[in-house]
């Protein structure tokens, strides 16, 4: 698949080793962007000036100086804002979020589907938002969809896009937005053994989601990636439960701790992607890196684009893996961040290698880490695998699935 590296002077140019863009075919991958400069922190035109604090505030300045960074990105790709298929938004503050989507408003009177949630820190300190979002070439067909029985929207976004064989879902938390979490989504106190709030929830939501795809003509049989938001990792073996009997053969998915929804009470977000059957996928298991111990698979080859599962330093049978522990013997040597990197990084390598791929092929690459403290090692580790770096969001959020993992990296690749 043809590609091409994106570079504009109308976006601040990184400090940390990614890139701002990478056009695959026709699809536009954007790094996240952050209201930094990358000279003074948060850069002057994104701060509320202190002479004037009743005229605009530090949110909705911060937004639309990412928002014009990400449109001069797209224009350098040949695309407009209105070419955006999918974005997330990952906020430090849910209180900023009215005010943010207003801002979101003027950049896109057509808005595409997003996913919203609250994360515990950006790399840059004072930056309050950072957005990822993926495109596609002006061309190329698409159309909004909207569940039959899919609770509207109260925010800004639309709840699927369908762009050729591709089905972009926005993320869907357990409300109805009309009674906060609605009586079918929450255990009921009158039988309160029959069942978990956390399965009630991932049911609503699963079932709403099924309804974008069946406006669509997919079904979850289709989907090739998934990501998972949670408030509480407790929450998790009984989610997976729930997941199993939504896909019986089930996509990669990345699954993460966040440390708050948009609607109180709500305690997972599902986020998901489907191609249509008729194109063909591989399942990617490969023997040589640990296998899931939850409901997922390793990979997804569909056509020449690699769905890669979020991967942490663990192992089944230890926990976070011996090979990615800082051996204390010698506790000069290395560090545990840089082990976890690189034993993440070569689990990943063997599912690029068994898609016929390879770090050069990665054109989307998303870091979640539970202290951004580490990301300066980390990024040491980076640069050894990825010489020529692919676009990168890199959050903190409250926790990894197995406790004391300290990063899980999520990937999608392009074959040549």
């Amino acid at each position: 698949m043809k590609r091409e590296v994106i570079t504009t002077r109308g976006a601040p140019s990184p400090m940390a080793h990614y890139c701002q863009g990478v056009a695959a075919g026709d699809t536009v991958y954007a790094a996240g962007q952050i209201a930094s400069d990358y000279k003074t922190g948060v850069a002057p035109e994104a701060r509320q000036d202190p002479a004037f604090p009743y005229y605009g505030s530090n949110i909705q300045k911060q937004a639309r100086y990412i928002l014009q960074n990400l449109r001069g990105v797209f224009e350098a790709a040949a695309c407009g804002l209105q070419d955006v298929v999918k974005s997330q938004v990952f906020m430090t503050d849910l209180n900023d979020f009215f005010y943010f989507d207003q801002v979101w408003k003027e950049f896109f009177p057509s808005p595409p589907p997003r996913t919203t949630v609250q994360v515990s820190n950006l790399l840059v300190p004072g930056c309050r938002v950072e957005i990822d979002l993926t495109a596609v070439k002006p061309h190329v067909a698409r159309r909004v969809v909207s569940g039959a029985s899919t609770p509207t929207p109260m925010a800004h976004y639309c709840q699927g896009v369908l762009v050729g064989d591709t089905l972009y879902a926005a993320g869907q938390i357990a409300s109805d937005y009309r009674t906060g979490v609605p009586p079918e989504a929450r255990r009921d106190p009158a039988f309160p053994h029959d069942a978990s709030d956390i399965e009630r929830q991932t049911r609503y939501v699963l079932a709403n989601i099924r309804s974008v795809y069946e406006s669509a003509g997919l079904a979850f049989g289709d989907t090739v990636k998934a990501q998972v938001f949670l408030t509480d990792l407790d929450d998790f073996v009984h989610f997976d439960r729930v997941w199993r009997e939504f896909f019986p053969s089930p996509p990669p998915r990345t699954t993460v701790r966040v440390g708050a929804l948009l609607v109180p009470g709500c305690r997972i977000e599902v986020d998901l992607t489907a191609v249509h059957p008729r194109v063909a996928r591989t399942a990617i298991d490969t023997s040589d890196s640990p296998s899931p111990m939850a409901h997922y698979r390793q990979g997804l080859l569909v056509g020449d684009t690699l769905y890669a599962a979020g991967q942490l330093a663990s192992h089944q049978a230890s926990g976070v893996a011996a090979e990615a522990r800082q051996d204390p013997a010698f506790p000069y040597y290395g560090s545990n961040i840089q082990k976890q990197t690189r034993y993440i990084l070569n689990n990943l390598q063997r599912v690029l290698a068994a898609a016929g791929c390879n770090f050069a092929d990665v054109v989307k690459s998303q870091v979640f880490m539970t202290d951004l403290n580490d990301f300066y090692p980390f990024d040491q580790v980076w640069k050894e695998c990825f010489p020529s770096p692919p676009p990168r969001t890199t959050l903190q959020v409250s926790g990894l699935v197995v406790p004391g993992c300290r990063v899980e990296i999520d990937l999608t690749a392009c074959r040549r």
